[in-house]
């Protein structure tokens, strides 16, 4: 991983592992994580990405955080650095929500949002 060796691209809560650990468990074939994206689209102009893994991809960078997988996408690796993924639920829906110190703005309806590289000058300065 070279310039990212030290540093945990994505964190997860406790209530995010348990729902990854609810969707591996509850899966209809075997999977081995959530694989995390990101997409161009929407409002602000990128949406995060989750979909299930069934062969891991070797390209991906993985994080294994509270006894669950997530893989990255090594394309948006960059925008993801420092992501805390948790897991929320209120009366009228759930899902996972994206802490991302990259954020720049998001769209009104929450669907999309702005995102910026990590400046790879300064993750050289920051120590691991």
């Amino acid at each position: 991983m070279g310039l990212f060796s030290g540093f945990k691209v994505v964190s997860l809560t406790d209530a995010a592992a348990n729902r990854v650990k609810d969707i591996i468990d509850n899966s209809d074939t075997p999977i081995a994580g959530l694989r995390l994206g990101i997409e161009k689209g929407g409002c602000a102009g990128m949406s995060y990405k989750l979909d299930y893994v069934r062969d891991p991809d070797p390209k991906d960078d993985v994080v294994e955080d509270r006894g669950v997988k997530v893989f990255i996408d090594p394309k948006a690796t960059m925008f993801l650095l420092g992501t805390v993924m948790d897991f929320e639920q209120t009366k009228v829906s759930s899902g996972f929500v994206f802490k991302n110190p990259n954020e720049v703005s998001a769209c009104g309806c929450g669907e999309s949002v702005e995102l910026k590289p990590v400046d790879p000058e300064h993750l050289a300065k920051t120590p691991a």
